[in-house]
């Protein structure tokens, strides 16, 4: 059984910066891609930011310079620092991970943790 277990979302004022956690459960998973996505109140979830197990980051343009995506192996973590915050950056923030454990390859997703930018 694989979890993924986020942390770290709240409210900030437009500029500030916020970084969310997801850490995965499961003993004998290995993590291989990690995202985090992201949707807003009425619009479809969209991909913000992917690493690969060698570290390789790459970010949507709307991000870019201002998101910052890191991975912890040993830890089957993965980050994302958020800094210069817009009030288009509020949504609910997903993990979403590719991996192998021992019944074979899978697709995980959080529960997901709110940001919401405002003043």
């Amino acid at each position: 059984q694989v979890q993924l277990v986020e942390s770290g979302g709240g409210l900030v004022q437009p500029g500030g910066s916020l970084r969310l956690s997801c850490a995965a459960s499961g003993r004998s998973f290995s993590p291989d891609i990690m995202r985090w996505y992201r949707q807003a109140p009425g619009k479809e979830r969209e991909a913000v930011a992917w690493i690969t197990s060698g570290g390789f980051p790459t970010y949507a343009s709307s991000v870019e310079g201002r998101f910052a995506i890191s991975r912890d192996n040993a830890e089957k973590t993965v980050y994302l620092q958020m800094n210069r915050l817009k009030p288009e950056d509020t949504a609910v923030y997903y993990c979403n991970v590719d991996g192998s454990a021992d019944w074979g390859w899978g697709n995980y997703w959080g529960q997901g943790t709110q940001v919401t930018v405002s003043s």
